[in-house]
């Protein structure tokens, strides 16, 4: 099929398919730092467990610290396995703690929520690098 009267036509420029330049797309942009890679895999890590997943939407939704003891009955857990994942998710650098008498309390780290939000989202801004709080 030939041109038709006021069809454009461009002329292509073709490329030896074994250079790197027609196989290839060049990296737009760095991406995220050693230390962004490593902390945002510990937060992978510590939600890889459906407890650990479950417990921080139980308190992003309280909004207020809430009791090891009501998360063992939330979870149909026991205190011990509550406490256990507790402590990864605390060593992730995803909650608070708080104790109150003999009961812990946990919340969700003020600055957690943004931090997930910035994984999902691929958002290198907020991923950042972790403090260390020394």
């Amino acid at each position: 099929m030939g041109a038709v009267r006021g069809d454009t036509v461009r002329e292509l420029t073709l490329q030896d398919a074994s250079s790197p330049a027609a196989t290839c797309v060049p990296i737009a942009r760095t991406g995220m730092s050693k230390g962004g890679a490593e902390a945002t895999a510990a937060v992978f890590k510590a939600l890889a467990d459906p407890a650990r997943v479950r417990v921080v939407n139980l308190l992003a939704a309280s909004g207020e610290p809430v009791c090891v003891c009501h998360l063992t009955d939330l979870l149909e857990l026991s205190q011990p396995t509550v406490s256990f994942h507790m402590r990864k998710l605390m060593d992730a650098g995803l909650l608070d703690r708080e104790q109150r008498g003999v009961w812990a309390y946990y919340s969700l780290r003020a600055d957690a929520k943004r931090r997930l939000s910035a994984i999902l989202t691929f958002d290198e801004a907020d991923l950042g690098e972790e403090e260390d709080d020394g």
